[in-house]
């Protein structure tokens, strides 16, 4: 029996829980901008949509497609496609256009299983909604009863994504304690969090100390700490250049977008320590490009302002992880896009092996000499050794 548009589309709604996905092919007009189009129901943050996957100029585009609103844009897909082929646990119904504007409909077995396909894929966070987290209560990404807010979603992934390197690193300790300075902590969400999940979710002893420069804001931290029965967190008025801390041994050490030098005395102070594991998201990376000179192959990098810029910003963090290498840090660079969501969002991580070396000394020292540049932490380690 030849269907049209409308009755198609019904059906794929009222079929939604058993269809695993949709193709819509042979487009019928020139300007159809999709080649071919692929639907599949998912599930988003507890709610219904359907994911369109869109093919064009040998490239894929995404697109989320409510459930309110699923009903009459399946409606406009359709009439742009000649072929479109539903598929089921066990079933393929393919309708194929004929005469007129209406399809008509073929079956065939297959050897499908039906499955819930959820983005979130029901993933395990260490951080689980219902629990009673202070600090994400008063970032709003937690209702006060615990439920996560729909608008914070993403924010609530960042920051398990966060504690997960933590624990991680703390896995490889082999301790029943970790002590963490935070330099640059600013408001202190996220050392909250830390402090929360060491000391309630994993029952370890844990000492965490917060440096920034900012009285009003440290003051703040620490009324904080007090209102949540955190013993063990303390906030400081401290300049990590120049003034005296934690003299006891450290597990880790954290530093996110401490500003520009401030990173570089953090983990020279971190390496002095020598401090078992190092989360660095540098920031406000001003020096290199202040002193940089051409020189080299990198000249053509330094004519235009705003690629100087970032250049410089990737060379200073380059420079940072070799220095760590060579003093003896496992180092690798990831993606960390914090709860700011600024545009510096590389992340040192760090980990100590005590094999260190020198290894990338000579080549530090001739680029710094071939630029003329200058950076703090390269001047710190090697600045007398030169």
């Amino acid at each position: 029996m030849a269907q049209n548009s409308e009755q198609i589309a019904l059906s794929i709604i009222e079929s939604r829980a058993s269809i695993i996905k949709i193709t819509f092919s042979s487009p019928l007009y020139p300007d159809v901008e999709y080649k071919k189009l692929i639907l599949r129901p998912i599930a988003l943050k507890g709610k219904e949509f359907w994911q369109a996957e869109q093919f064009k100029d040998n490239k894929v585009f995404h697109q989320n497609i409510a459930q309110s609103t699923a009903f009459d844009t399946i409606c406009d897909i359709i009439p742009n496609y000649g072929q479109i082929c539903v598929f089921e646990g066990g079933v393929t119904t393919t309708y194929s256009i004929s005469k007129g504007k209406n399809y008509r409909a073929s079956t065939a077995s297959n050897n499908l299983k039906a499955t819930t396909q959820q983005n979130d894929r029901q993933k395990e966070y260490l951080l689980k909604e219902g629990e009673n987290i202070p600090a994400l209560v008063d970032l709003g990404v937690f209702t006060k009863d615990f439920k996560i807010v729909n608008s914070k979603y993403d924010k609530y992934k960042q920051i398990n994504r966060f504690v997960e390197l933590i624990d991680h690193a703390y896995s490889q300790f082999g301790k029943e304690n970790i002590t963490i300075l935070d330099f640059g902590c600013g408001k202190s969400y996220l050392t909250f969090i830390v402090y929360y999940y060491f000391t309630k979710v994993k029952n370890v002893k844990a000492k965490i100390i917060g440096y920034d420069l900012k009285s009003d804001v440290v003051e703040n931290c620490n009324a904080i700490a007090k209102k949540y029965g955190y013993d063990d967190l303390e906030f400081v008025v401290s300049d990590v250049t120049k003034d005296v801390l934690y003299g006891e041994e450290i597990d880790m050490v954290i530093s996110l977008h401490a500003c520009d030098t401030a990173t570089d005395y953090a983990l020279y102070y971190a390496i002095k320590k020598g401090v078992k594991s190092i989360f660095s998201v540098p920031c406000c990376q001003h020096e290199v490009n202040s002193t940089i000179r051409e020189g080299g192959e990198f000249d053509v990098f330094l004519r235009y302002g705003i690629v100087k810029e970032r250049m410089c910003a990737l060379l200073t963090d380059t420079v940072r992880a070799m220095i760590l290498e060579d003093m003896g840090y496992n180092v690798d660079m990831i993606e960390f896009v914090d709860l700011s969501h600024s545009p510096k969002n590389i992340m040192l991580r760090a980990k100590k092996t005590g094999r260190a070396n020198h290894k990338n000394a000579e080549k530090l020292k001739n680029m710094m000499a071939q630029y003329c540049m200058k950076q703090t932490l390269f001047e710190l380690v090697y600045g007398d050794k030169q």
